[in-house]
């Protein structure tokens, strides 16, 4: 897998998401097994290295019960050769194909709960797995990891079939725009050093891969003295290290040195541009600029500059471009690499937007920083953003588990921590040089080249060896840990206190101390009922997006710069029947982010130029759908079943239609929808951590519960209903990858005999691309997709009535291969009607997905979720025990019966969209070329 971003989350809300920090705790050293040396200790992270010079990071955590293992390699695609790009990452796919003594890892990890996965990125590749503390399923992961790190068959036949599904990786990646003009940017903007090439590789590469390179790729960097292993969570360090000694203790490094890559990135002498001219309805500007690796002490002040350029609300950028309506979004971002990286900002508007004008506005913010300097107070707000970024993150020890491999493929783990203190740092002087030093023309890439007799070159200083910006640091104190909760279902209960305030305000409240005293909180305040919400379900999307960009004497700035002062994240929203608001907080901060909660819902005043920009973004969004094939695909199927008729609030509309309301749509609208309908008396709201009970119960009748809506709650009933079968394809010209999907109606509800069966059947079929029946045949065996997945719907009620479940079918593939996925598809469902699943796979299926439920109530906001859920059900924690109990006691016969009763692959709706005319044409050519014209 490549990490990425979807192009609207990227598009639309483009922000600086800085890695986080790290928690600590001053733990006990632990006792050394023979051979192994200690290495630094910094705020709870513990370095020790093996005789074989494998590097293990541990990081206890007894607070939760789970554990993360991270095995980080140094090597990406930054490491690939001419010929080879792609390289890595498809070496990262084949590494789960299986050793001599584990045949299949993806499956293995599936049965124990585990929820893995691998990355690779430019200088790195990782492979995590997490599940509940266990002795024996730590001792199976670090076992299969050690076998894996040097005796993975990686073989031919394995090559053969991933290839494809790596190539419709690929093909996915083109279908988006902004992912397309980024690669496009980098490539252009170095010219030898291999941060221009992308991860995912060329396709010719790809395509042409030989195994004997693949193999001696992976000899060449798979070895213990170019690996670091981090293990976070419920540990006990002695044991542990063992651990770890026994499994890659007795692993031996090839005797050739790791390969040592002189190149550096020349000084750019000179304006560079590219385009990329595709189908779309966007417009999108980029700019980059080469900037110091992470070590280089300017590193920092490029990261606060990005933070004062490219924050929303309150950054240069979105004052300058989406305030004033000419971009719908923009950002920037400063990247932290091991060798010099790129900083880079960007700006979004719809097709019918002025381009030339956004992109002169732009770059007048980025490179103009001397004509209005940054200011003292700018820095402020932006260190102290980022601050609380670290701070939040040094709760999570499994997130620090995972993000630790960001740093030590810059050069070394404890670079997280002086990364961080260096940014505390920062002057305004040093933003300002930075921004002159760096962002200048000629050190800039927007894909021109013009020739020049004064060159404009930007010499980038060597960064210091990690070695010796680390030397000597100590760190901070440690986080304060909390106590150790096992969250089961009856010490959930057993915690957990639930009351009604005023008439019809429910209240579950969890307290616990936790890792850095944090406290989750949900709620939902519930309105309107059919008749009254008639006509105005888009109005009621509005109001909701609305409320968090002004509230009584605060604008949307201040209100993001009052929770990021209160160390909150979250905040209030709203949909068609209800308010809602939602906050990870700090014990100290609760109260008074409560009370702001309150304030942004009872008293926001709509600024009319923000409703602006929301609406514009709102309407690129959609127009940026248009000939997106998931989007083409996902309406034509909603409109199929769609059983409301026009005019109800639930009635599906055509994106023409939801245009066309949005554009009638007015600020008024939303001030009398808020009006008519707002209120917090009736809902509920769920608290689970650190907080005082008894002060919590007072202020939450304080804030919320007198005030009543003037439309009663009531809810929209909602029944089975069948829909005849049809089986289309839809054109989505010039996108290479294409979008199937597939459904029919159940009638199920949560509460059913049926539905555990179905659950269970359902994971088994197709509850997962790597492991599953559709991913075993479609993706692991043919090679047609990257994902494929099922999914089994089944609707609740209060009244225990409503029915309306459903059967649905994901996939994507190139459009060459569609016929193929949905003939594969249609047999593995008649197989599973036909012939039922296994008992292996029902005690497989059954046994991951309780160890996935446990390990969901680790996590507080699972646990707030689903007591708020119960809340409005009317149920506790004995309805989880329960269906607990129901998995556990499933029978093959269950499972079989519910599959024959339930499925039907003659009720199937499918619709496949993607240019299927081209792949036609290109087939037809292919086939009149003949062997002699190929």
């Amino acid at each position: 897998m490549i990490p990425g971003k979807s192009i609207l989350a990227f598009a639309l809300v483009v922000a600086l998401a800085l890695p986080g920090p790290v928690p600590a705790a001053a733990a006990q050293a632990p006792a050394l097994p023979k051979g192994i040396v200690a290495g630094p200790s910094i705020e709870g992270i513990s370095e020790f290295t093996l005789a074989n010079g494998l590097r293990v990071l541990l990081f206890p955590d007894p607070t939760k019960p789970t554990v993360t293992v991270n095995l980080t390699y140094g090597v990406g695609s930054v490491h690939e050769n001419y010929g080879q790009t792609g390289m890595a990452h498809l070496l990262e796919h084949l590494l789960f194909k299986g050793t001599p003594s584990h045949d299949d890892i993806s499956g293995e990890m599936k049965r124990r709960g585990i929820a893995f996965n691998a990355t690779t990125s430019l200088d790195r590749t990782n492979y995590f797995a997490s599940f509940p503390a266990n002795a024996q399923t730590l001792d199976w992961v670090l076992g299969m990891e050690a076998d894996r790190m040097l005796a993975s068959r990686v073989a031919r036949s394995d090559l053969d079939s991933e290839m494809t599904v790596v190539r419709n990786e690929l093909e996915a990646g083109e279908n988006n725009p902004i992912g397309v003009l980024m690669q496009r940017l980098r490539s252009t903007a170095y010219l030898w050093h291999n941060y221009g090439h992308s991860t995912i590789g060329a396709r010719s590469d790809v395509e042409g891969l030989q195994i004997e390179q693949l193999q001696a790729f992976y000899r060449t960097w798979y070895r213990p003295d170019n690996a670091t292993l981090v293990i976070a969570g419920r540990i006990d360090p002695d044991q542990t290290l063992a651990k770890v000694q026994a499994a890659f203790g007795p692993l031996k490094n090839p005797k050739t040195p790791l390969p040592h890559a002189p190149t550096l990135e020349p000084a750019q002498d000179g304006e560079r541009e590219v385009t990329v001219r595709r189908v779309g309805d966007l417009n999108l500007v980029a700019a980059a600029y080469h900037i110091p690796a992470r070590t280089h002490a300017d590193n920092a002040a490029l990261a606060v500059l990005a933070n004062v350029l490219g924050h929303t609300p309150g950054g240069r950028m979105h004052r300058a471009l989406v305030e004033t309506r000419i971009a719908a979004a923009s950002g920037a971002s400063a990247e932290g690499l091991a060798n010099a990286g790129m900083f880079t900002a960007v700006a979004v508007q719809p097709r019918s937007g002025d381009a030339r004008k956004m992109e002169e506005v732009m770059l007048a913010q980025v490179e103009q920083v001397a004509k209005l300097p940054v200011t003292a107070e700018e820095v402020t707000q932006a260190q102290q953003r980022i601050a609380n970024s670290y701070d939040l993150y040094f709760t999570d020890v499994n997130a620090v588990g995972m993000g630790l491999s960001e740093f030590v493929s810059a050069g070394d783990w404890r670079l997280l921590f002086t990364s961080r203190d260096a940014v505390a740092k920062v002057t305004a002087e040093d933003v300002n040089r930075v921004a002159a030093q760096y962002l200048r023309s000629g050190n800039r890439t927007l894909g021109r080249f013009v020739p020049t007799d004064a060159p404009d070159r930007v010499d980038v200083p060597a960064a210091p060896a990690a070695a010796s910006v680390v030397a000597g640091y100590t760190g901070r104190a440690a986080v304060d840990a909390g106590e150790h909760f096992e969250p089961t279902p009856a010490n959930i209960e057993a915690r957990t206190e639930r009351f009604i305030l005023g008439d019809s305000l429910k209240v579950a409240l969890l307290p616990k101390r936790t890792r850095g005293g944090t406290v989750v909180v949900s709620g939902n305040f519930r309105f309107g009922d059919v008749a009254s919400l008639t006509g105005r379900d888009t109005a009621a999307d509005f109001t909701g997006a609305m409320l968090m960009r002004g509230a009584k004497q605060l604008s949307r700035v201040q209100i993001d710069q009052k929770l990021e002062a209160l160390q909150t994240k979250g905040g209030v929203g709203g949909s068609l029947q209800g308010g809602s608001l939602s906050l990870l907080s700090r014990r100290a901060q609760l109260p008074e982010a409560l009370a702001l909660m309150a304030t942004l819902l009872r008293e926001p005043t709509f600024p009319q130029d923000e409703f602006e920009q929301l609406k514009l973004q709102a309407i690129t969004g959609l127009e940026a759908s248009r000939r997106e094939p998931g989007s083409i695909a996902g309406q034509a199927l909603a409109l199929h079943f769609d059983p409301w008729p026009a005019g109800h609030p639930l009635h599906t509309e055509t994106l023409d239609e939801s245009l066309a309301r949005l554009r009638s749509l007015t600020r008024e609208d939303l001030v009398a929808f808020h009006r008519d309908f707002y209120g917090t008396a009736q809902g509920e709201i769920a608290i689970v951590g650190d907080f005082d009970a008894e002060a919590v119960k007072k202020q939450l009748e304080t804030l919320f519960a007198g005030w009543k809506t003037a439309h009663a709650y009531a809810p929209i009933s909602t029944s089975y209903t069948a829909v005849a079968a049809v089986d289309e394809r839809l054109p989505a010209p010039d996108k290479p990858n294409a979008v199937f999907m597939a459904r029919h109606n159940v009638a199920l509800r949560v509460t059913d005999a049926d539905y555990p069966a179905l659950i269970v059947a359902n994971r088994i079929f197709g509850g997962g691309a790597l492991k599953s029946r559709l991913g075993d045949r479609i993706r692991q065996k043919e090679g047609l997709s990257y994902g494929v997945s099922s999914t089994i719907g089944a609707d609740d009620s209060l009244a225990g009535k409503d029915d309306a479940g459903s059967f649905s079918i994901q996939a994507i593939a190139a459009p060459q291969n569609m016929d193929k996925v949905e003939a594969a598809v249609r047999e593995e469902l008649q197989k599973l009607i036909a012939s039922g699943i296994t008992s292996e796979e029902l005690r497989d299926a059954v046994s991951g997905l309780l160890t996935e439920r446990e390990q969901g109530r680790a996590n507080d906001g699972q646990v707030v979720g689903m007591l708020q859920d119960q809340l409005y059900f009317g149920r506790t924690m004995q309805f989880t025990a329960d269906l607990d109990e129901k998995y556990r006691a499933l029978t093959l016969d269950q499972v079989n019966a519910a599959i024959r009763k339930h499925l039907d692959p003659a009720k199937l709706s499918v619709f496949a969209a993607g240019d299927f005319a081209a792949a036609a044409k290109a087939a037809s050519t292919d086939a009149g070329a003949g062997p002699a014209g190929r």
